[in-house]
């Protein structure tokens, strides 16, 4: 006669003692939740701080060519820190600030997307590219820094795309680039 093994015997007790208090109602029930649960569990926030790193400066290898000349103190000139991905005339050349649009123009309702880093304290941060239309081209600070740039078939950081959907004109005037707020 055969003799069954310890785990064989526990298992048959833990087998019976959940059959005898638990209706099969019940534990298909339970399994349902659980299984119908089980896909938000990665969507439960997680307290990242305590494994986040400070940031730090990049060496010199790193640094792109932008990088290297970016400045904090002139946003009138292409090399500003926030203007990485921006193509076309600076708004703050033209009655505008670095993130609103001049008079007499609107902002588009869609734009691109960059991530420019501070050279001042070393952080990288979201910059939101916004065309201003509705009156002719500004003409002035023409900047065409494609950093950030992607293909067409990627068009939320496309910035060869004149992003004047929406509004009133399709008449490009000039572009801003409002910060969103820290990358990553």
């Amino acid at each position: 006669m055969h003799r069954p093994s310890p785990l064989d015997r526990a298992s048959e007790r833990l087998t019976r003692g959940l059959a005898s208090n638990t209706s099969r109602r019940s534990l298909l029930s339970r399994l349902g939740l659980a299984l119908a649960a089980a896909p938000a569990f990665p969507l439960l926030p997680i307290d990242r701080k305590a494994h986040a790193q400070t940031p730090s400066q990049p060496s010199e290898e790193v640094l792109d060519e932008f990088m290297k000349n970016a400045q904090t103190e002139d946003d009138t000139q292409c090399n500003y820190w926030r203007y990485c991905a921006i193509d076309g005339s600076l708004c703050t050349c033209c009655g505008g600030t670095s993130s609103q649009c001049p008079p007499g123009t609107q902002p588009s309702l869609t734009s691109w997307v960059g991530t420019c880093r501070n050279p001042d304290d070393g952080r990288s941060y979201l910059i939101a590219y916004r065309d201003c239309c509705g009156t002719s081209g500004c003409g002035r600070c023409g900047c065409d820094n494609t950093i950030e740039a992607t293909p067409a078939y990627r068009p939320h950081g496309n910035n060869e795309i004149i992003w004047c959907f929406g509004t009133d004109s399709m008449q490009y005037h000039c572009s801003t680039g409002a910060l969103v707020g820290v990358a990553g």
